[in-house]
């Protein structure tokens, strides 16, 4: 076997559902060459989030800390590049390291990116349309689709690369984030089609909480977040029919142009002689919500949004079209890149490398129950503060509803909520079972469990308070 360190190619793109790609079996969808690395590699079913939204994720998959170890817990925080992450101890051990795309790490959308021996980033969110770029400091602005010129700029560093060295390029797209806004290729793509609705379009929020039901992220009532406003005389189930199909064909047309690029990426490194000994990722930074409950957007911790795609190829340890079940973490991807290095894992991050199920096996210890925190309350969509676990069969959602001084966050308390969802029974989330009695000693293992994890995970801000009417 050949044992020389392998390139990493990790792309990332920004609110792509797993469910919105076919090799994870969507309905509405087709991903060719997202589901040729899955074909030719390993599709994981179960990798989540510890916090759905995108600058803390995107500080958790570089540093494998949770967001209050790293302290980017909102939109408004800031990552501290003088953190270790993953790219600076790559770049030590010899590698060459790059980042081109969406950063989105420091307050006010911009901090420069470190570790890096080129980077070439956009500030905050970016535009879709000739957008602006920041290459190593200098702004300049590009004429183009921002979709294609990331994967141009990515091109052109690995051409000009050093190859007698390792490499790790980081290609983070915006898109498909709102405002969706797609390219002239795809702009007649689904035009005389109907995009399914999902199974639980209609949600009422009856027999869930408050937080569920007063969340303003609603397809209804979405049209600021669109390219194109509906028609006057639209109102109601008209109004909300109309918001999907124009929201979720932009979104679909913005994932076929990330798709037409991952394939043009893919062939590069056919061509260069290099797949055999490139491990190649795509994923996301979060789930999103795609109609589901009637709503757009993430935050939450229902599935939709928690869940993330991972889909990896690494033809010298991973065998053509394998799946894998067990329940990793974006805090895990540091230390499985730099475990597919050969390098240590500090000691310091909190993930772990589950590059072992790359060759199909689970190690006997792995997590059975994973833990989530979202910080952002009020912020945005009126969302509520919360945290829980997810295992394999449950969920349990404590929604403590306070800012806490929190940077972004609303200064408005609200009253507390418990959440919990059988997950095999119920596996749309439609039915909170929190208060009924044959879940009573499940309430009680998985509250004792929460306080493990919390503890594992050295979280002590915000212990849960009982509530009687709840």
């Amino acid at each position: 076997m050949n044992n020389r360190q392998p390139n990493i190619l990790y792309i990332m793109s920004d609110d792509h559902a797993a469910h919105a790609m076919s090799c994870y079996g969507s309905k509405i969808n087709q991903t060719p060459n997202l589901d040729r690395i899955a074909m030719e590699g390993m599709r994981f079913d179960n990798c989540f989030c510890t916090n759905s939204i995108c600058t803390p994720s995107r500080a958790s998959v570089l540093t494998g800390t949770y967001n209050h170890v790293n302290g980017v817990r909102t939109l408004d925080s800031s990552l501290d590049g003088r953190q270790t992450t993953f790219p600076k101890l790559l770049r030590e051990a010899g590698y060459q390291t790059a980042m081109v795309g969406k950063w989105h790490l420091g307050h006010g959308g911009h901090s420069d990116p470190t570790g890096f021996d080129y980077w070439n980033v956009l500030p905050g969110q970016g535009e879709y349309h000739d957008p602006e770029f920041i290459e190593m400091g200098a702004a300049r602005k590009v004429e183009g689709y921002v979709t294609d010129l990331i994967t141009d700029y990515s091109l052109e560093w690995l051409d000009n690369r050093d190859r007698d060295r390792p490499f790790l390029l980081m290609c983070h797209h915006k898109a498909p984030h709102d405002k969706f806004e797609y390219d002239a290729k795809h702009a007649h793509l689904y035009e005389d089609v109907d995009i399914p609705e999902p199974v639980t379009f209609d949600d009422d929020y009856s027999n869930r909480s408050d937080a569920a039901r007063e969340a303003t992220c609603r397809i209804a009532d979405m049209g600021r977040h669109l390219t194109e406003q509906a028609p006057e005389h639209l109102t109601g189930q008209a109004l909300k029919k109309w918001n999907y199909q124009k929201f979720i064909k932009d979104y679909l047309r913005c994932i076929a142009s990330i798709d037409d690029n991952v394939g043009r990426l893919l062939d590069y490194l056919d061509e260069e002689g290099l797949s055999e000994n490139t491990v190649v990722v795509y994923t996301s930074d979060q789930g999103f919500f795609l109609g589901d409950h009637g709503w757009y957007d993430k935050r939450f911790m229902y599935e939709e949004s928690l869940r993330m795609p991972f889909i990896v190829r690494y033809p010298r340890e991973i065998a053509p079209g394998s799946v894998d079940a067990s329940m990793v973490l974006n805090v895990d991807f540091a230390p499985t890149f730099l475990d597919c290095a050969g390098l240590p894992v500090p000691a310091d991050m909190q993930g772990r490398s589950f590059r072992p199920m790359f060759g199909g096996e689970t190690p006997p210890d792995w997590r059975t129950s994973m833990y989530y925190r979202y910080w952002m309350h009020l912020a945005h969509f009126h969302i509520k503060a919360h945290y829980g676990i997810r295992t394999d069969r449950y969920k349990l959602v404590y929604y403590y509803a306070e800012a806490l001084g929190v940077e972004g966050a609303i200064d408005e308390t609200k009253p507390m909520e418990w959440e919990l969802f059988d997950l095999v029974r119920d596996p749309r989330e439609l039915n909170n079972v929190y208060g009924d009695p044959a879940y009573d000693s499940i309430v009680t293992e998985l509250k004792l469990e929460l306080a493990r994890i919390r503890l594992e995970v050295g979280d002590d801000s915000c212990p849960w308070q009982e509530n009687p009417d709840r």
